[in-house]
Order: structure tokens, then sequence, then C-alpha cells
């Protein structure tokens, strides 16, 4: 009996480690992403529980409008605060994930193998049942996504007399997509899905910065000299693309091969998603003549909820890329500006 015990006890081991072992590139970055979604969803949550106290004591003449509004961005500051603090953990993981994917340190878990267990009288045996494969057969691939450009606000549609310096604005994106070729014997059109992170940045002009003035966020001008002004929203997207693969196929007798990323790629689609932070960044100089950096984190009137247009065109790994925000970054500002990026994308396989 304490056999038997052992063996079933090994086998559940033996499983448990297998399954961590074969946890994949990307399952690993969706549990991360899991837990930075849900202190998201959390804090936003308890913030509007808040404001939601705040207007009661309004309506029952306990609070001034002023005092309100003092009460709700000191909230606001306390939540963006907590999730800062919250995911900083979650985003170093993530850090170090994608370092240990670009280092090669990370393989991806074949598919193909399976695993023999037999009991004996030995004790248990494990062995490898290895189905040979040719790369390129699948019909779902992945690949580690890395975008970076110039990032812009269209105002009211146009991006002519911009608020914003053109190169000091910015753009990166980091994400992970999976590849599903859709028909069976063409190797042109693919179903091309995943998750990002999108940080998006831009430098306003005229020593101005952006400032919440009740349900609005303008651009102010500054009393002192600013160094450098910046605005960063973080968002993190699903992003869905049709993909034209000009790769062809290739042919070793009677047996096809598709092969991705081997030639011209063309893909047409779009994302949505959340934003999970807004940052304003202020550099200058105080009266003892020492360089500030001041950093504040807040809700900043950005809409939560994102979503918009993108494609690429590019060579193998390498494309040319736009992005363009359907909604407006700010709420209830009374100009829209929507977000619009330019740039180069990599989709390493």
């Amino acid at each position: 009996m304490r056999n038997v015990i052992f063996y079933v006890s090994a086998l559940l081991c033996l499983f448990v480690s297998k399954a961590f072992a074969q946890q994949t590139f990307e399952d690993r970055i969706k549990i991360i992403s899991d837990k930075i979604s849900v202190i998201t969803k959390e804090e936003k949550e308890a913030l509007k529980l808040e404001v939601d106290a705040v207007n009661k004591q309004v309506q029952e003449g306990q609070l001034t409008i002023d005092q309100a509004d003092q009460k709700k961005l000191e909230y606001a500051e306390t939540r963006a605060a907590n999730i800062e603090r919250r995911t900083a953990a979650a985003q170093e993981e993530l850090k170090k994930l994608v370092q240990e994917k670009v280092d090669g340190k990370i393989t991806e878990k074949d598919s193909t193998r399976r695993y023999r267990i037999s009991i004996g009288s030995n004790g248990i045996k494990v062995t490898d049942k290895v189905k040979d494969t040719i790369r390129g057969e699948n019909r779902t691939t992945s690949q580690l996504v890395f975008a970076f450009g110039l990032n812009h606000y269209m105002t009211d549609g146009a991006i002519a007399h911009s608020d914003y310096r053109v190169w000091g604005s910015h753009f990166y994106e980091l994400g992970l997509t999976l590849n599903t070729r859709i028909l069976a014997h063409s190797n042109l059109l693919h179903a091309k899905y995943g998750l990002s992170m999108q940080w998006n940045t831009v430098r306003p002009t005229d020593n101005r910065y952006f400032a919440e003035q009740g349900d609005q966020t303008n651009l102010v001008n500054s009393s002192i000299n600013l160094g450098d002004s910046r605005f960063r929203t973080v968002n993190l997207v699903v992003p869905v693309h049709l993909e034209f693969d000009f790769s062809g196929k290739e042919t070793d007798g009677d047996k096809t091969y598709f092969r991705t990323h081997q030639g011209w790629r063309v893909g047409i689609g779009g994302f949505v998603g959340g934003n999970v932070k807004a940052k304003r960044i202020l550099e200058y100089e105080n009266e003892e003549n020492n360089e500030v950096k001041n950093k504040t984190v807040g809700d900043f009137n950005v809409n939560d909820f994102v979503y918009g247009l993108s494609a690429y065109v590019g060579y193998e790994s390498i494309s040319l890329y736009c992005k363009y925000d359907l909604n407006p970054v700010f709420e209830d500002n009374a100009t829209d500006e929507r977000n619009i990026s330019f740039g180069l994308r990599f989709d390493f396989n």
C-alpha cells in the first residue's frame, strides 16, 4: 500500500512539474497581464465609490464644490499611487521575462512531444516519445512584437499647427502575438492576435504642460521655465490583424511546407483595450539652480476605454507601422485630441 501511495504521489508531482516546465512565454505573459488588469480594476472601482460618496456629500450640503474637487483629486492621486505600487512587482516580472526571451533563455514548448510513464518493480520510468516534425508546418506560431517611433495628437482631425513637438514625441509597444494560417492550402491569409502594452508620449510646445481644470484637461502656460514637459499614457490592448503573407510555400517531393515572415507582409486591423496609467513629467531648475524632475500620476480625465485602427507593411521581420486611436485621449474635453503613431515594427519569431 505504501508503494502505491508513493507512486501516486510521485506521479502527481511529476505532472505538476511538467505543467510548470511546459508553460509557454504566452502563458506567463497572460498571467502577469491578468495581475495588472485585476489590480487596476480594483483601484478604479474603489475610486468610483469614493467619488460617489463625495458627490453625495455635495448634494447634502456637507461639502462645497471646491472642497469636493480637492477631495476627488486627492483620492485619484492615492489610487494612482496604489496602482503604481501594486503593479511594480508585476511590471518588473514582465521586464525580466521579456529580457529572458530576448536573451534566448526561454524556449517554446514542443507541442509534438509526448511522455510515456510506466510503473514497474524498479520504480517510475519516464521516456519521451518524439514525433518527427518539420519547422513551418504548424498552423499557429507566436511572435514577440516590438515597435517604436513618432507619436502625436491629432486635434479635431488635423496635425498642422500642432501644440506638440514632432521629434520629441514618441511611442513604444511591446507585446506577444499568435499568428494562425487561415487557409489549409495557402499561405496568403493569416489571423494575427495577441496582447500588447503601448506607451504614448507627447511633448507640448511653448513652455506648457497639461493640467486638470474640473472635468477638462488643458494645456496651460508654466510660470517657470521648463526644461522638459511630457505627458504619457500607458494602454494595455488586444491587437487583431488580418495579415497577407507573401512568403509563398516550399515543396519537397510530395510534401508542402508553409513558412511565415520569409517575404513581404501586409497587416490591416485594429486594437481594443484600456488605459492603465497617465503620467505628467516636468523638468526644471529651482531657485537654488538644482535640477528638479516632477512626476505626477493621476486620472487626468483620460479615457479608460481605448480602441483604434492599425496597419503595417514590411519585409520578413521588419515593417512600417501606423496606429490611430478612434476615441479621444481625454474624456470630456471640448476639443477632441486623438493619438496617432508612425514607426517601425519588429515581429520576432
